[in-house]
């Protein structure tokens, strides 16, 4: 689930009076809504994603392998494009346009999604991606500026928004999964064009409350004083209008090429960037470049297999997962909400165990560590249910699969919050947001080998219990060696860190 943090290069103004509520300034709660509904629209069609563009596009060649690379690589893009968002909110039409019009063109993105033609599908797609690069970056971003530096209460206020990020995602499948079954469709043929015409209007409200949330922002995340307003917003639809064929573009192309050409090339030159500056100033930053860059490289690792969610793991949902509880059968889309209601569980639970360490604490590279060896052992899980709970039916236990996203929730909870807060420690001042960039694109290079690890694991012909359990192992092995792998070379890491915590 994707962290909320403010991303750093913006200059700081005074901050107006804000009316209090619970303690914290008022337009805190306006965005914690705002960002609730867009986060329900977000994962309202997660799950219905790859099911989907198989039922529907099946006879244009759409199994299940192409299903997963095409969304690893959506996810991959989501990422990549939000590296320039800031950029645009900070230097051109400021925070709040910057919302409103990513939350406008996410909205139309997913009602375009509905239209039941290939090419249109991947359009919308490729215009959710440009709404969001302008959207998500943005309003995390805005929570921050509602603080002073060294406002105590500014750590509070984004974990008050990480539970707005997660209540959505956990309600979204929810009541997306049940209009779909049960108001527009059937258990056993969802209208999934239902899904996405739900989240398109749960991005509608996103929208329209923050417009009328607006004002208790006054003058936080308004455009830059100087230069024609009207003029400068013109140019960022023009940019857009210039972006979407391009994501379009990279959309159609094979997920192996997006990755060798597009995706690696980009983090190689942001790779090489940091490392130019981080010799320029001087020995300390060069080895806190090398430092956050391994880290970088185990980033990738994570999330390449923690994004089966939407892949690999809701095939195995329909197919290898038995689903029935008594009469009752367990909705496939519910499955997506476990790791949204995890996190609300254990976000709290971990916060105090890391406090009750004390001195004990793990570094920072550990605890990356320990989150790969935890998604590692959500995969023995389904290797044990492969390899020994088979049913008669050649079908595994519906509470194996629920124990995976658990597992996998713990892990990503050693590794997700302080991800953000590490690039803010490690890179060299003048390019913490080239940083970031990386940061994101490292984890959108992390989904894109997520969707090309799912159609392996699907291959030509779709899912087996043979095919996932032998793809299972090797993520099985791959995530543990480099959990262990990072615990081991921690203590160089951290050397190389000079003392950041």
């Amino acid at each position: 689930m994707s962290g909320a943090a403010e991303l750093p290069g913006a200059a700081r103004q005074p901050l107006p009076e804000f009316a209090q509520i619970g303690g914290h300034p008022k337009p805190l709660w306006m965005l914690f809504m705002t960002e609730f509904w867009e986060r329900f629209a977000f994962y309202g069609m997660r799950w219905a994603l790859v099911l989907y563009i198989v039922a529907q596009f099946a006879n244009q060649g759409m199994g299940e392998a192409e299903a997963s690379k095409i969304y690893g690589a959506y996810l991959a893009l989501v990422y990549a494009v939000a590296v320039f968002g800031g950029y645009v909110a900070d230097r051109v039409i400021g925070y709040q346009r910057s919302i409103m019009l990513g939350a406008v063109v996410m909205a139309a993105g997913l009602f375009m999604v509905a239209l039941p033609q290939l090419d249109m599908f991947k359009l919308g797609l490729a215009t959710i991606v440009a709404g969001n690069g302008l959207f998500k970056p943005n309003i995390s971003t805005m929570v921050g500026k509602l603080y002073a530096q060294g406002d105590e209460r500014r750590d509070s206020a984004f974990t008050i928004f990480y539970m707005g990020i997660n209540a959505g995602a956990f309600v979204a499948p929810i009541l997306t999964g049940f209009l779909a079954r049960t108001v527009f469709g059937q258990q056993t043929l969802p209208d999934y064009q239902a899904v996405f015409i739900a989240s398109g209007v749960g991005m509608l409200i996103s929208l329209v409350w923050f417009w009328f949330g607006k004002a208790q922002l006054k003058t936080v995340g308004l455009p830059p004083a100087e230069g024609n307003q009207t003029m400068r917003l013109l140019l960022v639809i023009l940019g857009l209008a210039v972006a979407i064929p391009v994501i379009y573009f990279l959309l159609t192309i094979d997920a192996t090429d997006l990755q060798r050409f597009v995706l690696f090339p980009l983090f190689a030159l942001l790779c090489i960037a940091l490392l130019v500056e981080g010799f320029r100033v001087g020995k300390v930053a060069r080895d806190m470049v090398i430092a956050m860059l391994i880290i970088f490289a185990f980033n990738i690792m994570f999330w390449m297999f923690f994004e089966q969610a939407g892949a690999s793991f809701t095939f195995l949902a329909e197919k290898i997962v038995n689903k029935q509880i008594g009469s009752f059968t367990f909705p496939i889309e519910w499955f997506q909400s476990i790791n949204a209601i995890a996190i609300i569980l254990l976000a709290p639970l971990f916060a105090w165990l890391w406090i009750r360490l004390g001195r004990a604490n793990p570094s920072i590279p550990r605890k990356f560590g320990l989150g790969l060896i935890f998604n590692g052992v959500a995969f023995a899980v389904l290797m044990f249910a492969l390899t020994n709970l088979l049913d008669d039916k050649n079908m595994i236990p519906l509470w194996t699969l629920v124990a995976v996203y658990v597992i996998q929730t713990m892990g990503e909870l050693c590794l997700s919050p302080i991800g953000l807060s590490m690039v803010t420690k490690l890179a060299p001042a003048r390019l913490v947001g080239l940083g970031m960039g990386g940061w994101f694109l490292s984890t959108g290079i992390g989904n894109n080998l997520a969707g090309l690890f799912a159609s392996g694991v699907s291959g030509e012909t779709g899912m087996t219990a043979a095919s996932a359990l032998s793809g299972y192992t090797q993520g099985f092995y791959i995530l543990v060696g480099c959990g262990l792998l990072l615990v081991l070379i921690a203590p160089l890491i951290q050397k190389l860190m000079h003392g950041v915590k």
